[in-house]
């Protein structure tokens, strides 16, 4: 039975892109080596780093003055260095507050100096993104999370601010088109659409950094890991390389433009079940719902046996809603074939 995998992450991967991956941890092209036993500094594994930033650069379009890198630790560390790295000793950040995710950004740049939350959906469970924020003058920089795995969320309009723009787009990252000159710094996490878990992809200004004015520990200072082209320690070599074959495998699909009209028709599929069939509800507002990860539940409560049952039994896979919000989710990356959402969609008809 073929299993349909709408995991919130780590993400569905290309079929192709797995059996590469595979094939590289037993022996890496022709050198007689495993991809994962070579020295990242070899000239096999820095033609994989130049080539995943230049597939990042090519198909996200990125402007001259942008610096490209692969780090680690994962957007929760993405939090910090997205501060750090920009917010002025003594000066003062805006934040908009759209859910688990940039709570926790907020809190950690608490640590750093004065942050403003300056919007909250918080008063509604986070179900939908606070508009017309009221930015104060003076900031180092604005921060948002472009869409909201847990509630269902998703930013279909770039905030408007004069200041520095910062956004963590873990979880919508190459699903559509987005202007990367109206952003400063963009970080995310690979773990969603770009490949496993492991390492970080930062889209930063250059002439961003270099003015907060306080001491940044090395492996927190993005210019020293443009210094050194994300090699300033050892590169999570792996993860690296399957980004690079699910960027490839992108770029072969006909790039964003492409990918974006899929998951276009995804996410019109199954909303319009879900706002058609009497046993479901949306939980994220219309006009705020994300297209990666949709959020729904039960609109009759003895039903969810009989429901849990018929899609466990016909290869759904991780379709339960995260615990704080409860219901479903169904989380719809690019490598998620329609196929996998019809096969959702029909299911929901026959309850």
């Amino acid at each position: 039975m073929k299993i349909h995998n709408f995991s919130a992450g780590p993400c569905i991967l290309p079929q192709e892109v797995l059996q590469k991956a595979a094939e590289s941890v037993v022996q890496f092209g022709d050198i007689g080596l495993s991809l994962i036993e070579i020295s990242h500094r070899s000239a096999p594994f820095v033609e994989v780093m130049n080539n995943a930033r230049s597939l990042v650069r090519s198909l996200l379009n990125v402007p001259e003055g942008y610096e490209i890198l692969f780090l680690q630790g994962g957007a929760s560390l993405g939090f910090y260095i997205s501060a750090i790295n920009v917010l002025k000793e003594s000066g003062k950040a805006a934040y908009i507050n759209t859910g688990t995710w940039s709570t926790k950004a907020i809190k950690e740049a608490n640590l750093l100096g004065e942050i403003v939350e300056v919007a909250s959906s918080k008063d509604k469970k986070f179900s939908y993104i606070p508009k017309d924020s009221e930015i104060p003058s003076g900031i180092d920089f604005l921060h948002y999370t472009s869409n909201n795995t847990i509630s269902g969320t998703q930013f279909h309009e770039i905030p408007k601010t004069n200041a520095p723009l910062i956004c963590d787009m873990s979880s919508d990252i190459f699903s559509k088109k987005v202007d990367v000159s109206k952003f400063d710094l963009i970080y995310a996490g690979a773990q969603k659409n770009m490949g496993p878990a492991g390492t970080t992809l930062y889209i930063v200004k250059k002439s961003l950094l270099g003015k907060t004015g306080r001491a940044i520990p090395s492996m927190l200072d993005l210019e020293v890991h443009i210094a050194k082209d994300s090699m300033f320690n050892t590169p999570p070599v792996f993860p690296i390389y399957v980004s690079m074959l699910t960027l490839e495998w992108l770029e072969k699909l006909g790039g964003v433009d492409a990918i974006e009209k899929i998951n276009d028709a995804k996410a019109k599929l199954l909303y319009d079940e879900i706002d058609s069939n009497p046993n479901f509800r949306g939980l994220a507002a219309v006009e705020d719902r994300s297209k990666m990860n949709p959020t729904f539940e039960l609109t009759d409560s003895s039903k969810k046996e009989a429901w849990d049952k018929l899609w466990n039994d016909n290869g759904i896979s991780g379709i339960s809603g995260h615990r704080s919000v409860g219901g479903y989710r169904a989380s719809m990356y690019n490598a998620m074939p329609i196929e996998s959402v019809q096969t959702l969609v029909d299911l929901m008809k026959k309850l």
